[in-house]
């Protein structure tokens, strides 16, 4: 099963171009998709639903939005008009070809800056019923400025995944409405753009602190790195470029997965020959 996470950076590729064609392109073949910096009602890319557009181009795939970020559009004052009531909506999508049984976007902590910017950030869980039973998926966008948010963001995002079982996801109890109770599965995949380097801090926070005589245990209750656990680093590994120098690169998109699906990992690389984002596609394949 090909497992796909993509921050697409507003549908702007390397070239400044808006095309969400040549980004669904580069995702043919992937059985369930993590998206970021998925827009509504934003001017610079002349409001478009990328929602609504990205669906279209998915048309096999089931789709969940989950818009951390929501608020009001005001006029813009130039050729391009939003419609009225509008919003601008910021946030991640999960495309499968299985049903997704459930889903919730989890609010991620975070401080009032002044000056930088500081969307709202979240992780939007997905239960999906896949061939070879349910599992869970996280679409997963961390800050982009500071070291110890993120740090608190994945503590919060970790407690959380550990406690599904327990907090039953998106509902329980489901029969008082003659609904099913939708499974709880302990297995999970969680991608996104982290906004970290492999064995920063953040990154030990997350995969536990490496080195020693035993190097990196994995821990139930702990996400495993895919790319680490398959050896799939290379010298100078990236999935981000600098759009206006190409040479400033850095890794900063992942695959974490559950300790039960580790041995299930095949493979994972980076496809650096996409250029729909100034981030890159990351596949994973995984046998569910």
């Amino acid at each position: 099963m090909n497992f796909a996470s993509y921050n697409i950076q507003y549908g702007f590729g390397l070239d400044g171009r808006y095309d969400l064609e040549r980004i669904a392109r580069s995702l043919e073949g992937a059985d369930i998709i993590a998206l970021q910096e998925v827009t509504r009602g934003f001017w610079r890319n002349s409001f478009a639903d990328m929602v609504a557009d990205l669906a279209a181009f998915f048309p096999d795939h089931f789709w969940v939005y989950g818009p951390a970020c929501d608020m009001h559009v005001e006029a813009a004052g130039s050729e391009r008009q939003p419609v009225r009531g509008m919003r601008f909506q910021f946030g991640n999508m999960v495309l499968s070809r299985w049903p997704i049984l459930s889903t919730r976007t989890l609010l991620l902590p975070r401080s009032r800056t002044i000056g930088k910017i500081n969307p709202q950030r979240g992780a939007t869980e997905a239960v999906i019923a896949t061939p070879g039973g349910a599992i869970r998926v996280y679409s997963l966008h961390l800050d982009h400025v500071s070291p110890d948010e993120r740090i608190r963001q994945l503590q919060f995002l970790n407690a959380h995944i550990n406690a599904f079982v327990q907090e039953g996801g998106s509902m329980t109890g489901g029969r008082e409405f003659d609904l099913p109770e939708p499974p709880l599965p302990e297995n999970y995949v969680i991608m996104g753009d982290f906004n970290m380097e492999p064995e920063s801090p953040e990154y030990c926070a997350l995969a536990g602190a490496g080195g020693g005589y035993y190097g990196r245990v994995a821990r139930i209750g702990t996400p495993v790195d895919a790319f680490a656990a398959l050896e799939a680093y290379g010298p100078g590994s990236y999935s981000w470029m600098n759009p206006d120098d190409h040479g400033e690169r850095m890794h900063l998109d992942y695959c974490f997965v559950s300790c039960g699906l580790v041995s299930r990992l095949q493979s994972a690389r980076i496809d650096t020959q996409s250029v729909g984002s100034d981030h890159f596609p990351l596949w994973v394949e995984i046998e569910i």
